[in-house]
């Protein structure tokens, strides 16, 4: 169904040869993500923990020799690694854009694998001018518990969704803080409220909820609506001089009105929180195995 996003996408003459990489490409965002920017002319390298499933979402998309699939699971580092191996092997030139779309909501108290190390050699970005980071204006649910980043004895599905949303946010800020003088742009966004299978693990009376909530329903989105703050993340120039922004309805956004409920656009106080992003980096490079590395 076409959208007054749509008309935006026809001839956006955005990155051209451009090389992209987007994660989360098997439904929702990541395959409007997709189609819009294989519009472009770039060529895009996509990702999806189950490549039979992301075949079917893409269908006719991946007919395209500009566009390759790659299969990687985010909850093994031994994947990451795989993956970024399969990828330097198979592209020719440097990574310009780099779109951090693949989540996941309210999901049950686990751990990823941490077995097999990332090689960092295959973790470092070759030189890409922008990462564009998806969060979610439930990054208002809850700051990062630096003291217990796993929630040890108090997890909660939407404190933890809250946290991680923030993590992202704050990871978007520190890159933009080291490599923006060095020619990467980094941003963090919140695409809307948009029924996707990252909510798979939503019970259904609180999604019900959602559908019964006035301001909620003010704030939804469409797929195509929902994409298009990513996609404007990724290519608008406007955004050449403005690195390391929260994002929503695209535009830089501004400090949030609780007037406007809890899907209002606006960041909170603690977006933009320096010390702690900077914490954070350096307890997540060693929780990776990339401590004391640039």
């Amino acid at each position: 169904m076409a959208t007054k996003y749509t008309a935006a996408h026809e001839s956006p003459n955005g990155p051209g040869d451009s090389l992209i990489l987007i994660t989360g490409c098997s439904s929702g965002l990541g395959i409007e993500t997709v189609r819009a920017l294989a519009r472009t002319g770039a060529t895009l390298f996509v990702t999806a923990r189950d490549p039979y499933k992301a075949k079917a979402a893409l269908g006719n998309l991946l007919e395209s020799d500009k566009i390759h699939l790659l299969a990687l699971d985010l909850n093994s580092f031994a994947s990451v690694r795989a993956c970024a191996s399969e990828f330097l092997s198979k592209s020719y030139r440097k990574l310009n854009i780099l779109i951090a779309n693949a989540g996941v909501m309210a999901t049950p108290e686990g751990k990823p694998s941490t077995a097999s190390r990332p090689n960092s050699a295959s973790s470092t970005p070759t030189s890409p001018s922008r990462v564009v980071f998806v969060s979610s204006a439930a990054y208002r649910i809850s700051t990062v518990h630096m003291d217990n980043l796993s929630l040890a004895g108090e997890y909660d599905p939407w404190k933890a969704y809250g946290q991680s949303k923030t993590a992202i946010i704050w990871t978007a800020n520190e890159v933009q803080r080291r490599y923006g003088s060095k020619g990467l742009l980094a941003f963090s966004l919140h695409p809307g409220g948009i029924t996707t299978g990252s909510q798979q693990h939503v019970p259904d009376e609180v999604q019900q909820s959602w559908g019964a909530d006035k301001s909620f329903k003010l704030r939804w989105k469409s797929l195509e609506q929902g994409a298009a703050t990513t996609v404007w993340a990724a290519v608008a120039k406007a955004l050449e001089e403005h690195g390391g922004k929260y994002l929503d309805d695209c535009q830089i956004a501004g400090p949030h009105n609780p007037e406007t409920g809890p899907m209002g656009p606006g960041y909170a106080p603690w977006a933009y929180d320096e010390v702690n992003a900077a914490k954070l980096w350096d307890v997540s490079m060693k929780m990776v195995g990339l401590d004391g590395e640039d």
